[in-house]
């Protein structure tokens, strides 16, 4: 795998998780070869991995497109976070020192800032780190590492979600009842708190799903399930 591949591959794939190239964008190999000054065979080398990762589609004598969400693996991805995020929680009021609390308020603080300044893509990352720190809290960073490998269709649906009113501001929230409770080492409401907050993805997706239909795979066999 070539640097220049590395390149292409990073860029379109950031591009494609932040919904910056929404589903069914078309990706032009010729205009990548051209923006970047390279070969076709970089080009093709970077799109080959985003399509082994479920990102792009490449379809014989069509071409490649942003892969569209689907219902089912979103639904799957989101029940498996909660369940990794239950692990770390416990962990971390159990474990987590003052210090590690102090941190994880200063994150939550720097959130509200990212709101008001307006800086979406920066409280994302404040949002991660979030999820991160409670993991290392809980000696348990290798957890959070697998949610990351499972989280890819959720984020780009947390990113088409994102920009909603009040949808940052209420994450702030939720979060600050996850850190308290980890606080005052109650861990079934940290516990709680974590999945009332992660599920507060779930149960809006019918919502998305109809507002951007065509951003979505609709897998009918399951889509009741997974919206219920």
């Amino acid at each position: 795998m070539t640097k220049n591949s590395d390149v292409v591959f990073r860029d379109l794939r950031r591009a494609i998780i932040t919904m910056e190239l929404v589903p069914g964008t078309p990706i032009s190999e010729h205009a990548l070869t051209e923006h970047y000054g390279i070969s076709r065979t970089p080009v093709r080398e970077a799109i080959l991995r985003l399509a082994e990762e479920g990102l792009v589609d490449v379809v014989p004598k069509s071409g490649t497109y942003v892969s569209r969400i689907p219902l089912s693996l979103l639904r799957e991805s989101l029940v498996a976070r909660r369940a990794l995020e239950a692990v770390t929680v416990r962990a971390a009021t159990e474990r987590a020192s003052e210090s590690d609390i102090m941190r994880l308020r200063s994150i939550v603080l720097r959130q509200q800032e990212e709101i008001d300044a307006g800086q979406a893509d920066l409280f994302d990352l404040a949002d991660n780190d979030f999820h991160a720190g409670i993991a290392a809290a809980g000696n348990y960073p290798g957890i959070w590492d697998m949610v990351q490998q499972i989280r890819l269709q959720v984020e780009r649906y947390r990113r088409l979600i994102l920009p909603q009113q009040g949808r940052m501001s209420n994450a702030v929230g939720e979060h600050s009842a996850v850190l308290d409770a980890i606080a005052r080492r109650d861990t079934e409401n940290a516990v709680k708190r974590m999945n009332e907050h992660l599920n507060k993805l779930q149960l809006d997706i019918a919502v998305f799903r109809d507002l951007w239909p065509d951003y979505f795979i609709h897998d009918t066999a399951l889509e009741d399930e997974a919206l219920n």
